[in-house]
């Protein structure tokens, strides 16, 4: 389609729609004066149709505009975050029809209430621009949305990976090796694959691989560690098994381009994740840990280096599988990042499925609660020198009295030098949670009172604090405050 001629046509009927209303004419009565059937200029305000000259001099003549007026793209001041937003291309850049929506639906909202639709697309582009949010920030939040909507779970995707492994003879019920990824990536889509030292150029520090689409040639950093390179072979095999065009050339990603490469990322990880990890064989594994009386911390360490993939990869893995396999659908994924020497700690990665759960990323530059085993993991990990550390433990939030059982994996950044980072998982502790976990009462479990941000928390004499509770302390004033004037209106009324 063509961007330029949608927004021309979106914009005519915008304004035909506008003009129309001021004129308290409905559009039966806009046809009945024109000699133009209602459901054409239904479609013309739709911006589903643009008028022919005749027509437009037509339409103006009756609602007493001039021609230039009408098909000028100038709109009126109420009009312009509208015609921003239309202009920007941003409806067509996300699927809408992702999330269930039509853009002849979005546009009917927009034609009904232009004056409230604008506040509201005015509002929106405020926030972004106090905090700062990029336009890949917008994407990613659009993507974690998609995720949240299917509980991080595709069976379409699940059936993919099973059917490759029949057509290319891939034993799901034991660990594919990085040599078996090479060979299916150089036979079958006649790759080429490098090694080279990606940290001789500066600039390519934080890359682990760039594709090089007219050569097919991979080019992988002599840095990577082989859960990282199976990683990444997995993905290319996605990206040529699911024919996949439009996609990022690098790993890390730089920018997105568009939605799509933000949502064929998406499809290409998650194929590599269920081929790297079998959802069977996950399942399996994860049943024998759970029927464990009193596990042991070390023990759900060797879980996950049994499969010989990066903590992430298998808390990732945990998000798609507990809620279909186990019914935990009350659960949230964190990626904490800390720069060893600061008193930052910052999430840049979170997932929640069912609904928003406690702990949630801000950017207010509040504390996030110190108390949190996903910030305990990350210290710990760096006052042992440990390349892993793991802990567990039942967080019981003070201001919702939620509590939620929290596995977590601290290591080093290996995209980010001198940081280091914890992976963690929490399921909402609950009667279907506490029949699958038998252990969850146990001694062993560390149970600690939380908050989500010093600021915000109502958790008394806490030695961990890093901030006092300036966000509670003001909202208690602002009630302290309304319950006087209360008192006054009563006394004087």
């Amino acid at each position: 389609m063509d961007i330029e001629k949608d927004y021309i046509k979106l914009i005519f009927g915008l304004k035909l729609k506008q003009v129309r209303t001021q004129k308290n004419l409905s559009l039966f009565g806009l046809a009945k004066l024109t000699n133009l059937s209602k459901s054409y200029l239904n479609e013309i305000e739709k911006g589903k149709k643009y008028p022919k000259t005749d027509k437009i001099l037509l339409l103006c003549e009756h609602l007493d505009v001039t021609y230039d007026q009408m098909v000028s793209l100038k709109l009126d001041n109420n009009l312009a975050p509208i015609g921003e937003i239309l202009k920007s291309g941003i409806l067509k850049e996300i699927p809408l029809e992702l999330f269930g929506i039509q853009e002849a639906d979005l546009i009917d909202i927009i034609a009904n209430a232009p004056a409230k639709v604008n506040a509201f697309i005015s509002t929106i582009f405020e926030i972004a621009q106090h905090y700062n949010l990029s336009r890949e920030s917008f994407f990613l939040a659009a993507l974690r949305s998609y995720q949240e909507a299917h509980s991080n779970y595709f069976e379409d995707l699940e059936e993919k990976v099973i059917a490759f492994s029949k057509s290319f003879q891939i034993n799901l019920d034991s660990k594919i090796s990085i040599e078996e990824l090479e060979a299916i990536l150089k036979e079958e889509y006649e790759y080429a694959i490098k090694e080279i030292a990606f940290t001789d150029q500066e600039a390519l520090g934080d890359l682990r691989s760039i594709y090089v689409p007219k050569s097919k040639t991979l080019l992988l950093s002599t840095e990577l560690d082989d859960p990282q390179k199976a990683f990444i072979l997995a993905k290319e095999i996605a990206y040529n098994y699911l024919k996949i065009s439009d996609r990022l050339l690098t790993f890390t990603w730089i920018k997105f381009e568009n939605f799509d490469q933000v949502l064929n990322n998406f499809y290409a990880s998650y194929f590599a994740g269920a081929l790297i990890l079998p959802r069977k064989l996950v399942v399996d594994k994860i049943n024998l840990f759970l029927e464990k009386e009193n596990p042991k911390p070390e023990e759900f360490v060797q879980l996950i280096e049994s499969f010989e993939v990066s903590p992430e990869s298998f808390y990732q893995r945990l998000t798609n599988l507990l809620p279909k396999d186990f019914q935990l659908k009350n659960l949230f994924f964190l990626r904490l990042s800390h720069r060893i020497g600061s008193d930052v700690y910052q999430i840049n990665k979170e997932l929640h499925i069912t609904h928003q759960q406690e702990p949630h990323a801000n950017e207010t530059n509040e504390h996030y609660c110190r108390r949190w085993v996903s910030v305990k993991t990350i210290d710990e990990a760096i006052r042992q020198n440990k390349p892993h550390f793991f802990d567990a433990q039942i967080s019981s939030y003070a201001n919702s009295g939620n509590e939620y059982l929290v596995f977590s994996s601290a290591t080093k950044d290996p995209f980010a030098e001198n940081y280091i980072r914890s992976i963690s998982v929490g399921i909402l502790i609950n009667p279907t949670m506490k029949k699958k976990f038998k252990f969850i009462d146990g001694k062993p479990l560390v149970k600690r009172i939380v908050g989500v941000t010093c600021e915000t928390c109502a958790v008394q004499d806490c030695l961990e604090r890093a901030a006092p509770p300036i966000v509670l302390e003001k909202k208690k004033r602002h009630e302290n405050t309304d319950a006087v004037v209360q008192q006054f209106m009563n006394q004087y009324s």
